[in-house]
């Protein structure tokens, strides 16, 4: 009956998230304190039952549980452990269950560290993410059953997809769902902002923390995405351009700009209309890409292929939650009009020409992501949008944003002098250039790309080193550990994200730039030579897991005379699915990696062997990796909590005045 009772569960959490939806708007409409406080304890037990599901249905897939037609289409006996697992969330059905108990997990931080926030306003903060989550969990529930039976059981199952059986699949869902499902957040203090009429900057202070979260998320999840296509696919590359990649890439985008929107609004009290329309659009591109993933009308490795019925759901879903949310904005425009004014010359203006850049480049995104499913749909034929599109659209408009990034920390706000600005960059832009162009003409392979990919880069680093060393230079008398600790935590949170981008700039340009690889035939004891590199073939040996097969080559490695490493990648078979799979070699090095895969056998002794030297590729995730810290930091600021202490107790009597 564990089955049932994880079922059961569902249906309750589904009770209170329709509890927590109703319940504390009335209160908030009606001023009646003991409904607004119902949100907290419904939101919290939501939680606990989601848990108990989660675990019910986890518990049918550890234990094999075949009578659980879910456990039997992506389980098996022999699959290990820890896939298992993960099977529970490598399904339409598992992950819906995972995305709900994310989005009660967020909930229920929000009503732990956002205590101090007015009464009336988080009433409706839970009341909209009562019925996002009520959403959810109905469409799981009517739609997508997570417990069906199938009697009678099946003696064996069919075993999880080969593709997912990876350490990738344990962090990367989780990672990605925790920042899609962070965006309800800044959408639900957005939505309670237009509802109580409150759109000063303290709404922008009580959202800017949680969009910060929500946006690290997302960044680590769709960074562990692409380490896993590369490494896991066997096609060397990181980034394709997939649907379901943009699905990601697009509220990462948006969320982008939210961020900064915020850090205006709060601090100017400007972009009031700006940010509240990002933060519905950021939660409306994570809807549209759970509507990509499971609806059925895009093929690809990342997709659930599922009934199309089942993405008129989500799609009805999207509708009614822009639908609402604009004709919230309209009803409350008038209050966004104004705020603080600002001259071209100004941070405001540099951080607001970002923002539409940054929204301009989601949509091109947007239109080479959607433009052939319109015309599939309406039967107008079927086209590709491939990386030439992307790539033609997405660099011209990248380049002013990154110019603009290292350009706008120097500003001051509302207004500062040109020509002033001008000779404190100057100097930084004339390096960069120097630099670009030496370091291209250095290497081999020269192009346009080469030179602006590293000029950019440079930018970006001499310009955040200027920036830090301004910044200790305020207090000069100070010892330089004193002036280190002095900075805000949000300042360095800024500081080591733009980092990060000169990072992930240099490796994206080096990769595209300097890779090389070569498709041999080798048999044993042959060798290939690849750059500085030489491989030598050693044959190739049977090796047998639990659940698959492999034929495992050996190469050694050669640089000079010296042995390098020995590599072993691997062509598998797995038993259940009979499903070929690849699994590369790496030898990883901060200046470049050497990636190695098993072709096709061609004969009895004769492989075809894949050899690539991949330089700085590694530094595309370490740039990620800053970014990410740098979120961390800039969520952590201590300024959040106090500001939001000291501004509550005065929304509040605002209020009850």
């Amino acid at each position: 009956m564990i089955a049932e009772l994880g079922h059961f569960a569902l249906i309750l959490a589904l009770v209170l998230s329709l509890v927590q939806g109703l319940v504390p708007m009335i209160g908030a409409n009606r001023n009646r304190i003991a409904l607004m406080a119902v949100g907290r304890p419904a939101a919290q037990g939501q939680l606990v039952f989601l848990v108990i599901s989660f675990a019910c249905l986890t518990y049918a897939f550890i234990t094999s549980d075949f009578s659980v037609r879910l456990a039997a289409a992506n389980s098996h006996s022999q699959t290990p452990l820890i896939y298992k697992i993960t099977g529970v969330w490598g399904n339409h059905e598992g992950s819906l269950l995972l995305w709900a108990l994310s989005l009660s997990l967020w909930t229920v931080a929000v009503t732990v560290f956002s205590r101090d926030l007015p009464e009336a306003f988080m009433a409706r903060v839970l009341g909209v993410l009562g019925w996002i989550s009520a959403g959810f969990i109905s469409f799981t529930l009517f739609t997508s059953n997570p417990f069906e039976r199938l009697l009678p059981a099946v003696a064996e199952g069919r075993d999880l997809n080969p593709l997912l059986q990876d350490p990738g699949m344990i962090i990367h869902p989780p990672l990605l769902y925790m920042g899609y499902v962070g965006f309800s957040v800044a959408f639900a203090f957005a939505i309670a902002a237009l509802l109580t009429g409150r759109l000063d900057a303290a709404w922008a202070r009580w959202s800017r923390p949680w969009t910060t979260v929500a946006w690290v998320f997302l960044t680590a999840g769709i960074a562990v995405g692409s380490g896993w296509a590369y490494y896991e696919l066997g096609w060397g590359g990181w980034w394709f351009w997939d649907p379901v990649e943009n699905a990601s890439f697009m509220p990462w985008l948006l969320g982008t700009a939210l961020m900064h929107s915020l850090a205006v609004t709060e601090k100017r009290g400007a972009f009031r209309s700006w940010t509240i329309l990002l933060a519905i659009g950021a939660f409306s591109l994570s809807l549209l890409g759970t509507f990509l993933v499971r609806s059925g009308v895009i093929t690809s490795v990342h997709a659930f292929a599922v009934d199309p019925a089942r993405g008129l759901y989500i799609l009805a879903l999207l509708v009614l939650v822009i639908g609402i949310s604009l004709v919230l904005f309209a009803w409350r425009a008038p209050k966004l009009a104004g705020g603080g004014s600002f001259d071209l010359v100004s941070r405001d203006s540099s951080l607001l020409a970002n923002n539409v850049l940054l929204a301009v480049v989601t949509g091109a995104v947007l239109l080479g992501t959607l433009y052939p499913l319109f015309l599939d749909a309406l039967n107008l034929g079927k086209i590709s949008v491939g990386p030439p599109y992307f790539e033609a659209t997405f660099v011209p408009l990248m380049v002013p944003v990154v110019l603009l990034m290292v350009v706008a920390p120097f500003m001051r706000w509302k207004k500062d002098d040109l020509p002033k600005t001008l000779r404190k960059l100057g100097p930084a832009f004339g390096a960069s250039i120097i630099v670009g162009f030496l370091v291209a003409f250095v290497i081999d392979h020269v192009t346009w790309r080469t030179v602006l990919g590293l000029f950019l880069a440079a930018w970006v680093l001499i310009g955040s080193a200027q920036l830090l060393w301004s910044r200790l230079a305020e207090r000069p008398g100070a010892a330089a550990s004193n002036r280190l600790r002095g900075i805000p935590s949000a300042w360095w949170g800024m500081w080591l994200a733009h980092v990060g981008v000169g990072i992930f700039v240099i490796g994206v340009t080096m990769i595209g730039s300097l890779e090389s690889h070569t498709d041999v035939r080798m048999r044993d004891g042959q060798t290939a030579t690849i750059g500085k590199y030489t491989f030598v073939f050693q044959g190739v040996r049977e090796v047998q897991a639990s659940n698959y097969i492999a034929a495992q080559a050996k190469l050694q490695v050669f640089k000079g005379d010296r042995l390098l490493t020995t590599m072993t990648p691997e062509k598998r078979n797995y038993v259940a699915s009979a499903m070929p799979m690849t699994q590369v070699s790496l030898h990883i090095g901060p200046l470049r990696d050497l990636y190695v895969s098993l072709g096709d056998q061609l004969d009895s002794e004769t492989w075809l062997v894949n050899l690539h030297i991949k330089p700085f590729i590694s530094w595309i995730w370490a740039g990620c990796i800053l970014m990410a810290l740098g979120g961390i930091f800039a969520a952590s600021d201590k300024r959040y909590r106090r500001l939001a202490e000291r501004s509550a107790p005065a929304a509040a009597a605002r209020q009850a005045s």
